[in-house]
């Protein structure tokens, strides 16, 4: 049984990388991704604010590599647009989280693993909404928001910062915390601000190993 637990888990995580390859990437972003959740919900677990049990940690650290899986619907001519998008193209790019939801949905129909086909569900699916509610595909505020979205959203969007993109540069671990910080309440839940406070060491030294690695 661990054996086949076990592929099930490495199947789940190349179809992730090879969906997130095609976006200019080597799919790193889904292995980091899946790290810095791992990290938060860790912190979360260890400060004890907010109720979460270690099966729903368990199942949102194996569902992070999927969160950009709709991107599989995504024509390449969008997605690989090496200079910047128009608005009719940034509206087909926002359509990823509603179709990445779906696949899952298909994918996981006859899991008996009900608690993770319920958060990679959401993952997918709201990870780029924001806690103001300007955020997509449907403009959920706050709590109704899943709250792994909402712990997602803060790994995605670091991991976005502090490493290059074909349209920006990395930026440095004090402007990328800046920027988290001042989008607790708007972007970020800002109940997740301490846990994220925590998790910064972690993170930063983890970002810090990958990058010396890399290089």
């Amino acid at each position: 049984m661990h054996s086949v637990i076990e592929m099930n888990d490495h199947l789940i995580l190349s179809l992730a990388m090879l969906v997130e390859s095609r976006d200019n990437s080597t799919g790193e972003h889904v292995l980091r991704t899946k790290e810095g959740v791992r990290i938060l919900t860790e912190e979360i677990l260890k400060e004890g604010k907010i109720p979460v049990t270690k099966e729903f940690c368990r199942c949102l650290v194996k569902a992070a590599p999927l969160h950009d899986l709709g991107k599989i619907s995504i024509d390449d001519a969008i997605l690989r647009k090496p200079c910047g998008l128009t608005e009719k193209e940034f509206e087909i790019i926002k359509t990823h989280p509603t179709e990445g939801a779906r696949v899952l949905h298909k994918i996981l129909l006859k899991t008996d693993d009900e608690v993770f086909k319920t958060v990679a569900e959401n993952v997918a699916h709201y990870h780029h909404e924001h806690w103001d509610g300007s955020g997509y595909p449907i403009g959920l505020k706050g709590e109704e928001i899943p709250l792994e979205a909402r712990i997602m959203a803060i790994a995605d969007v670091y991991d976005a910062l502090v490493n290059n993109r074909f349209y920006k540069g990395a930026l440095n671990f004090c402007d990328a915390n800046d920027i988290i910080i001042r989008g607790m309440g708007t972007h970020f839940d800002p109940c997740l601000r301490s846990a994220y406070e925590n998790a910064r060491p972690r993170l930063e030294k983890y970002y810090s190993e990958r990058k010396s690695i890399e290089q």
